[in-house]
C-alpha cells in the first residue's frame, strides 16, 4: 500500500514525495523547501531519544567542542551590538555556547525540553536565539520555527546550525541519518524557504551555519 503524501512538516506549504526507504525507515523530501525527513508515523519516542542525549559528553570546557560551536558563534558575535539578551534553544545538558556568548558579555537564557525545561524563558523575547545540532531533532519543525520567530524582537537574529543535506547518493550511509534522533534534515534552500515565509534575511556565513535576522 502506497502511503499518501505527507504536508512538509519543515515548511507546511507542499507536499512531499516519497524520496527513499532504508531498512524499515521512510524518507519525504519536501517539493519546495526541499527539506528531507522522516516518516511521521516512524518518529522516536522520548525515552529514545532520552537514552541518546545521555550519550553525549558536551562539556563547556572542551576545546574541541568550543572550536565546532564558534563556527556559529564567531559570526552571530559580529553581528550583535554589545550587551544583548539572548536564547540558547535546545542547549543539552551542557550549555556551552551559551557560556561562550557570556563571556562576550551578553545574557543568555536556556531551554532545553530534557535538560533545562523552564517554559517561563519562552514567554519573552530576546536579541538572539541561537539553535545549535537541534533542528534535525524536530519532530515539528514548522511549529518549532513559529516558536522560534515568535521569541524574537525586530531585529533579532536566529542563529541555526545543523549539518546540511547536500548529497542524495550518500544520503543511506550518512551518519549524520543513522543517529535515529535525526528526523529533518535542511539544505541551504529550506533556510532560504523559511526566511521567505517568515519576512526574514538569511545568511550563510559558515558551512552548516544559517543566520537568520527578523526585519
Amino acid at each position: 500500500m502506497i502511503a499518501a503524501r505527507p504536508l512538509c512538516v519543515v515548511c507546511e506549504k507542499a507536499q512531499a514525495d516519497r524520496f527513499l526507504e532504508i531498512g524499515q525507515q521512510r524518507y519525504w523530501r519536501c517539493e519546495r523547501c526541499l527539506a528531507t525527513f522522516l516518516d511521521p508515523a516512524q518518529l522516536p519516542d522520548q525515552e529514545m531519544e532520552l537514552e541518546q542525549y545521555q550519550l553525549h559528553q558536551n562539556q563547556v570546557d572542551d576545546p574541541g567542542y568550543r572550536k565546532f560551536l564558534n563556527r556559529l558563534a564567531q559570526p552571530l558575535l559580529d553581528r550583535l551590538p554589545p550587551g544583548c539578551q539572548g536564547l540558547d534553544y535546545g542547549c543539552g545538558p551542557g550549555p556551552a555556547l551559551a557560556a561562550m556568548l557570556e563571556e562576550a558579555g551578553h545574557s543568555v537564557a536556556v531551554y532545553d525540553p530534557f535538560f533545562r525545561p523552564d517554559r517561563s524563558v519562552l514567554e519573552r523575547q530576546y536579541d538572539f536565539v541561537t539553535c545549535t545540532e537541534a533542528v534535525e531533532h524536530f519532530h515539528h519543525p514548522a511549529r518549532e520555527f513559529r516558536r522560534l520567530d515568535a521569541l524574537l524582537r525586530p531585529g533579532a537574529w536566529l542563529g541555526v546550525m545543523t549539518m546540511f543535506q547536500t548529497d542524495d547518493a550518500a544520503f543511506s550511509n550518512w551518519h549524520y541519518r543513522r543517529d535515529p534522533t535525526h528526523v529533518a534534515f535542511y539544505r541551504e534552500t529550506t533556510f532560504h524557504r523559511l526566511a521567505d515565509d517568515f519576512g526574514w534575511r538569511c545568511e550563510i556565513p559558515a558551512r552548516n551555519v544559517a543566520l537568520l535576522w527578523k526585519r
